[in-house]
């Protein structure tokens, strides 16, 4: 089978919000993200379906999107019943330790609880929710793309995930016996 079309990067990654501005206030005028398109429709494109929404563009410095839409409702997505909230998230990337550090600064004088930062052993992170309950990271690399340590992880992947593979199928039947 030939190879799949490149995949060249993030054009933009789509969540629900609860208010349009105030999803603008947080992202454009505290995390600096410039609202950059506005669609507004009362159909949606690709099922036709009648639902009124905006639906907002926040740019990245490499030009992909983190885009939101508010249906009108007052309402934010519910959270998954069945997932931990650590678990769904969106980690944006910053440039060095002293940015992630004046992140966290800014993020706590402007009322918002941060986690972190947490030393992941290749990259460091902080974690903090928008007002629409969606988990954030913003994390930043502590070793250089060529390090040892990244290139031994690229090459046991497929191992780690096997072992865990197993490990899964041996809890689950163990589970399942008692």
């Amino acid at each position: 089978m030939p190879s799949f079309v490149p995949i060249n990067g993030l054009h933009h990654f789509a969540y629900r919000c609860r208010d349009a501005e105030e999803t603008r206030h947080f992202y454009e005028d505290l995390l600096g993200l410039p609202l950059v398109h506005v669609i507004r429709q009362d159909r949606v494109p690709s099922t036709r379906e009648f639902c009124p929404h905006a639906h907002i563009f926040f740019r990245m410095t490499d030009g992909s999107c983190v885009a939101f839409f508010d249906l009108g409702d007052n309402q934010s997505a519910a959270p998954s019943p069945n997932t931990p909230e650590w678990v769904n998230h969106l980690a944006l990337r910053v440039g060095s330790l002293a940015e992630l550090e004046a992140a966290q600064a800014r993020l706590t004088a402007a009322g918002i609880d941060v986690l972190g930062p947490t030393d992941h052993h290749f990259i460091k992170s902080i974690y903090f929710f928008d007002p629409n309950g969606i988990r954030l990271e913003l994390t930043t690399p502590t070793l250089p793309e060529a390090h040892p340590t990244l290139r031994k992880y690229q090459r046991d992947a497929h191992d780690e995930l096997a072992e865990w593979t197993r490990e899964k199928s041996r809890r689950h039947s163990a589970h399942a016996r008692s």
